[in-house]
């Protein structure tokens, strides 16, 4: 395994082989593992993961790992993987988005994070989409090896180890100091200081046993698979919210913020939808956030569509306001081509739904009230192939494993403060949104 810096690199000791074959058919391949169930594939040990209905990539093993820092943390990325390409030789007889050469990435909220970034080139993957399934494999050396086989590279399966009983504590705030935190940035939108402030929270969890990824991976896909479910060096959940998928010059990006947490009873949970669907606290916050979108897209693309209202997204512990924005990417003048789905992430992060507006004064505003580093939690996170492409989420309902104790786990949620905000909501609205990760830490009554 070799690490690379943040800055441009010629340290690759030779030029990494890769292979992609397809796995549609796996008849002559005994005893081959069914690539149907990607996360079922997943080692223990440091599994990537980026999956959605099924569809997606698993990843396990390390080729390569660039790490970043600072405010250019996505660029230096950029320049770093440009580089691992250029002495790549590549062997796709798929072609298909996610086929070829592969990295995943997880990047800090805040350019002043030590956390900074990672981009992790890995030795397997395996990807689904479909109906079509693919096996790609990435390794140093200077020819390409026969075709690899499933069988080969997925060791026999594992089951998850579940955690055990589960001990809470209060992250960097108590509850109650939260709705302080809250407070404060309630009486900073009405001095003028900022419009709207997304405010975190964390909550630190201790596992009775080691805690296994692939445990939090499989309850979060069954319980929200319209949610992007995704592991990335320790960062771990499942988020609604798609900060940019770029595909062949084609460029979406999902934009929630409006929430209200869901009851139980389905004839209520339409009311609050309607209510959601009206609430003007609720729709002022989603347009600076779609309007941050859109703002940041408008220099990339020929042409983009805004929806004129948002739709209710339905999850089984909130619904929120959202919005799919669309564009078609436009190449820079003088040159052939499109801007990729890293650059795009970039250019869009922080967005309004993540931060605030305007984003320097929320920003400062966040540096300064809430008292915490938030690490990876909302800042971007997926993946991205040779061509560019790929698909980047913001890191919410998220927890991120201790690198130094594999019992203990910080949970994160975080709430979009505009000036008709009120403390005892906004912490009640944390709560809700912490239900998925406290969900696949532990058990409940539908595990009995």
């Amino acid at each position: 395994m070799s690490s690379l810096t943040s800055a441009p690199t010629d340290a690759v000791p030779q030029p990494l082989v890769v292979r992609t074959v397809a796995l549609d058919d796996l008849a002559g391949d005994q005893g081959a593992p069914d690539p149907a169930d990607l996360l079922d594939l997943l080692p223990s040990e440091a599994p990537l993961a980026w999956v959605r209905r099924g569809d997606g990539l698993v990843a396990w093993g390390e080729t390569l790992r660039i790490p970043v820092a600072g405010p250019h943390r996505f660029a230096a990325a950029e320049r770093a993987w440009q580089d691992v390409l250029r002495h790549a030789v590549v062997r796709d007889e798929v072609r298909l988005p996610g086929t070829g050469p592969v990295a995943f990435g997880s990047f800090a909220f805040d350019e002043t994070s030590p956390v900074g970034g990672v981009v992790v080139v890995p030795r397997v993957v395996v990807g689904r989409r479909g109906g079509r399934s693919w096996l790609t494999t990435i390794t140093p050396g200077a020819h390409l090896s026969p075709a690899p086989r499933l069988a080969d590279v997925v060791g026999p399966r594992v089951p998850a180890i579940d955690p055990g009983d589960v001990v809470y504590d209060d992250g960097a705030v108590s509850a109650d100091g939260w709705r302080d935190v809250v407070a404060e940035g309630i009486a900073a939108i009405k001095a003028g200081e900022v419009d709207k402030v997304v405010l975190a929270r964390d909550v630190h969890a201790r596992t009775e046993h080691p805690f296994d990824v692939r445990w939090a991976l499989d309850r979060l896909a069954a319980r929200y698979p319209s949610c992007w479910t995704f592991s990335v060096d320790g960062l771990v959940g499942a988020t609604p919210e798609l900060l940019v998928r770029s595909e062949k010059g084609l460029v979406t990006s999902r934009v929630l913020a409006g929430t209200i947490r869901r009851t139980g009873d389905d004839d209520a949970d339409v009311a609050h939808a309607a209510i959601l669907a009206h609430s003007s606290k609720d729709l002022e916050e989603h347009e600076y956030a779609v309007s941050s979108v859109a703002q940041a897209l408008e220099p990339f693309c020929s042409s983009t569509n805004v929806p004129d209202v948002p739709f209710v997204l339905h999850l089984p512990n909130v619904l929120h306001l959202a919005s799919d924005v669309t564009g078609v990417l436009a190449a820079p003048t003088g040159t052939a081509a499109h801007p990729s789905s890293l650059a795009l992430a970039a250019a869009l992060h922080p967005t309004a739904a993540v931060c605030g507006t305007p984003t320097d004064a929320a920003r400062d505003l966040i540096r300064r009230v809430e008292g915490m580093d938030r690490g990876r939690y909302a800042g971007p996170v997926g993946w991205f192939g040779a061509d560019g492409d790929g698909e980047w989420g913001i890191a919410l309902r998220s927890a991120q494993l201790d690198a130094d104790d594999p019992r203990r786990v910080r949970l994160f949620a975080g709430c979009g403060i505009v000036a008709a905000s009120d403390p005892a909501a906004e912490l009640a609205e944390s709560e809700a949104k912490l239900v998925p990760m406290r969900h696949a830490l532990g058990r409940d009554a539908s595990d009995s």
